[in-house]
This record gives structure tokens, C-alpha cells and sequence, in this order.
């Protein structure tokens, strides 16, 4: 076998995916949705490659992924990290807006490309937040939040018409965290 071999980069796209996940901590399930890999082949990648990596070890996870939405409204600094992610969703084409004005799936990339997408999304994220709140795997559930069970949608702020993370089912007040944030800031100096 030839690494070169054109018949064989599938398979290590799927492969870099798989060590890409496990370093930011992904689940077996996480993992196996989006590179096709069974849950046996994802413990021995991690077990072969990431048990005792320069004496430290990555964690691992047990479990399904969280699927709570709280999360990510419960408080204007998480429900603006949330739009920060939503937001690199679409920037990285992981996301487009539908007719109806909601965001939806980008339907021409497979799994494979989904995942690594995600990836650029969290690693751009933890690059943009000082002190992220959110991991991998709460990436992972706003994702399917956002696109699949569309419990949380994209609304637009009637102060500074930028969008924000809404719960589906909870009253929108058509303000979005960051400005929320900045009236909260400018109390506080005030006293």
C-alpha cells in the first residue's frame, strides 16, 4: 500500500478526523457519527495513539452526548458563546440559511467534511473565547440543536440587528446577549 495511493485518502480523512475528535475530547458516539468508524476501531485509535501521550492523558468521556438546550440560554454570557459558534457554523458552510430565514444544513458535504468543519468551528471558537465554556461535545449538541431538532433558532437583535441564539419555545424579547452585556457593563461602572 501506497500512502499516495488516491484510493486510500478517504479512509485517512476519516483517520485524521477520528485523531482530531479524541484530542478535543470527542465520545466514541461523536466520533462514529461522523467518520463511519466502529465504536471497537475509535477505542483502539485512542488506546494506540492517546493513552500516555508525554505522560499526560487525554480524557475520555462516557456516555451519550449532553442534549440539554439550557445550556446555551441560561445566561447572556453562555447564550453569546452559543452565537459565536452558531455563527462560525455558517462562516465555515457547515450551516446556510434556509427560505424561511432558519438555519439549516448544508446538504452537499458529507460526514466527513461535516466533522472536520465542526473541528475549524471549535478550534476558531476556543481561539475567539478567553474562557470557553462550551466543549466539543456541547458543540456537537448545539449543532444538532440548531440544525436537526430546531430547538434553538438564529433571531435578530431589534437594538443592534445582530443574530443570537433563541430557544424555540421560550419568549423572545428581540435583544441579544451582547447587548445585554454592554448594559450590564455600563451599570456597573456607572455605580
Amino acid at each position: 500500500m501506497r500512502i499516495t495511493d488516491n484510493r486510500y485518502a478517504g479512509e485517512l480523512n476519516k483517520f485524521d478526523l477520528a485523531m482530531r475528535m479524541i484530542q478535543h475530547e470527542a465520545r466514541t458516539g461523536t466520533i462514529k457519527a461522523c467518520t463511519g468508524f466502529s465504536e471497537d476501531r475509535v477505542r483502539k485509535i485512542y488506546s494506540t495513539y492517546f493513552k500516555k501521550r508525554n505522560g499526560q492523558q487525554v480524557k475520555r468521556k462516557r456516555g451519550k452526548s449532553p442534549s440539554q438546550i439550557t445550556r446555551f440560554v441560561s445566561s447572556s454570557i453562555r447564550q453569546s458563546e452559543a452565537t459565536v459558534l452558531a455563527c462560525l457554523f455558517l462562516y465555515f458552510d457547515l450551516a446556510a440559511f434556509d427560505q424561511r430565514g432558519r438555519i439549516a444544513q448544508n446538504l452537499s458535504i458529507d460526514k466527513t467534511s461535516m466533522g472536520q468543519r465542526l473541528c475549524q468551528a471549535y478550534e476558531n471558537y476556543l481561539l475567539i473565547q478567553p474562557n470557553p465554556r462550551l466543549s466539543f461535545e456541547w458543540t456537537w449538541n448545539l449543532y444538532h440543536c440548531l440544525i436537526h431538532n430546531q430547538e434553538l433558532y438564529l433571531a435578530w437583535c431589534d437594538d443592534c440587528g445582530c443574530p443570537y441564539v433563541q430557544d424555540t419555545y421560550a419568549l423572545d424579547y428581540q435583544r441579544c446577549p451582547f447587548c445585554d452585556l454592554a448594559d450590564h457593563r455600563a451599570i456597573e461602572q456607572s455605580r
